[in-house]
């Protein structure tokens, strides 16, 4: 498929429950797509919805209208209305997520995390380690970091290791939450040539970088996402 990706005409509101049930509107009419070997931008001011939207794409939040359309298993699937096991499916074979902030796990180190996504999809053990490794290495995560949990590593330790995790795979749809944001320029230079090879590789990006000189070298397109949300006038 030429378009992995495609948002048309989505809606979303939230529910302030403690102010009598407010319907809250986020945003609306949120319509473009992405490519394979594109990396798209979502542009616009702080708390104007870019995450929130991310969240949208990748199932974590519900939509009141529209459809997210992505490619999976041979077939057109409508994210905005699939039911939680489908969800799950797509994300273990089709949709990647590499969000701000890492979710540690307790006592679990830090080079099986990055390999978990491959031993979850059927990748041997050794091989999954084996590769995880070398996206430490990579990243420049010092090796004597590889055999512990991640839970006491700084910032910027511990969103190379969810880099990794999720560069790691072979999804065709890759989420990037502002993936160089605690990065030194040396590890943006490197995250900067990892998204250079997904996109060689035929893998269609949708992410947010508030590192201008970041977004420059990665973006073929940027959607502003003010353009969406009814607070845009006063933006």
């Amino acid at each position: 498929m030429a378009t992995p990706l495609v948002v048309s005409e989505v809606a979303k509101s939230f529910t302030m429950h403690l102010r009598d049930g407010i319907r809250l509107p986020v945003m609306s009419n949120v319509s473009f797509s992405v490519k394979a070997g594109e990396c798209v931008v979502l542009g616009g001011p702080s708390g104007i919805g870019k995450s929130s939207l991310l969240k949208m794409v990748y199932g974590n939040y519900a939509v009141d209208s529209g459809q997210i359309l992505i490619e999976h298993g041979g077939r057109l699937l409508d994210l905005a209305i699939a039911d939680p096991r489908t969800i799950l499916s797509v994300r273990r074979a089709t949709l990647g997520y590499v969000s701000q902030f890492l979710r540690t796990v307790p006592r679990v180190a830090a080079v099986d995390v990055v390999a978990e996504p491959l031993t979850a999809r059927g990748t041997y053990a050794a091989e999954a380690r084996e590769m995880a490794e070398a996206m430490l290495a990579r990243l420049n995560l010092p090796r004597e970091l590889w055999q512990l949990p991640p839970a006491t590593f700084s910032g910027g330790e511990q969103q190379r290791v969810n880099i990794a995790r999720g560069f790691i795979t072979d999804h065709r749809i890759l989420l990037l939450d502002e993936p160089t944001a605690s990065l030194d320029a040396k590890n943006r230079a490197v995250v900067v040539g990892m998204i250079e090879e997904k996109k060689a590789a035929g893998v269609a990006l949708l992410g947010i970088f508030h590192d201008e000189d970041v977004r420059e070298k990665v973006a073929d397109h940027i959607v502003d996402v003010s353009a969406f949300s009814p607070r845009k006038s006063a933006a």
